[in-house]
């Protein structure tokens, strides 16, 4: 079973589910895991569209069933430090930001999912072992470690999630 970190911080829109990493690699290095498609598929999905704060791209989520692509809106795109991205769907807006920050070890990383939507906080016991696995998909992919395994995550972590909603 994987170990949860994810917190639940209250805002004034909802809640935000913060969860954060520390890599021993430099920043560039892990911007470019970020944001290049092809190092992207290996911990989410690639991506097509054009780069840069404002524009649309289509992402396939490379690791969910059907493999499905979704539309999102880069709002920021601040290299190497911060990625602001949201989506639409038939649930409503899932507004996502990871930041990086560079320090004397390397790199930490916030993945922050802001949850604004009464279907996204009664979602929370899902949501956040959801996050949990791709952020640690992410830190196996920049450092070239065996993918964690989704069955760790899910149903294991919910009722650490559940005690937080």
């Amino acid at each position: 079973m994987a170990t949860p970190t994810g917190e639940i911080r209250p805002t004034p829109d909802g809640r935000d589910l913060v969860i954060t990493r520390s890599l021993a690699l430099p920043i560039g290095e892990v911007w470019g895991r970020l944001t290049d498609p092809d190092l992207t598929a290996g911990w989410y999905g690639t991506w097509q569209g054009e780069a840069g704060s404002g524009n649309s791209i289509r992402v396939q989520m490379r690791f969910e069933e059907g493999e499905p692509w979704t539309t999102m809106l880069i709002e920021d795109c601040t290299a190497p430090i911060h990625l602001a991205l949201s989506s639409t769907d038939q649930i409503g807006v899932w507004r996502l930001e990871v930041s990086l920050q560079a320090t004397d070890a390397g790199t930490d990383v916030q993945l922050i999912h802001h949850l604004t939507s009464e279907y996204q906080l009664a979602e929370i016991p899902q949501i956040g072992p959801g996050w949990e696995y791709y952020v640690d998909m992410f830190v196996a992919s920049c450092t070239h470690t065996e993918h964690p395994d989704f069955a760790d995550y899910y149903p294991a972590l919910s009722d650490y999630y559940q005690q937080r909603a």
